[in-house]
């Protein structure tokens, strides 16, 4: 069941587009509450924090902000469900890699204890074993899940922007 909820509401949030905004939608933004920009706010600082607990190698960090069935879709890997696996995912890229990103976050949208972030980070990581630094650039979609009172990542997916 709540698989199926967070997929559906994934739908949804790409059906509606990331960028675009209605009229009835800007009016809407006027009526929203001060939790609801409460929540908005938490969750631009949760996508802060996964930033920087993947700039600073914390693979600990990392598996924190994420729920305990959370799922890692990296491209080219298998999928990372629960959190030792997304652990181990984290620790064997901290392990070869050193990340050097900064994040722009885009539109955060919020429904009741569902959350939906997508943003672009751009920066390098170096290659552990050959020393080499690489440039590159990544689109995000955050979908997360307020638990206990907290938001927490529930699906992250990334990919290269080119």
């Amino acid at each position: 069941m709540k698989k199926t909820a967070i997929t559906a509401l994934a739908v949804f949030a790409l059906s509606m587009g990331f960028s675009s905004t209605t009229n009835a939608q800007k009016q809407n933004t006027k009526a929203v509450s001060v939790k609801s920009n409460s929540d908005k706010t938490e969750v631009v600082k949760l996508v802060k924090d996964y930033f920087a607990a993947l700039n600073s190698s914390d693979a600990s960090k990392v598996v924190s902000l994420f729920t305990t069935d959370g799922v890692l879709l990296a491209p080219g890997a298998p999928t990372a469900t629960g959190s030792e696996q997304v652990k181990g995912t984290f620790q064997y890229v901290f392990d070869n890699f050193k990340y050097s990103l900064t994040v722009t976050i885009g539109e955060v949208v919020v429904d009741k204890d569902y959350a939906f972030a997508a943003s672009t980070s751009k920066g390098s990581f170096v290659i552990k074993s050959s020393n080499q630094t690489v440039e590159d650039d990544f689109r995000e979609t955050f979908v997360l899940k307020k638990v206990g009172g907290q938001w927490k990542i529930a699906r992250y997916m990334y990919n290269k922007s080119k």
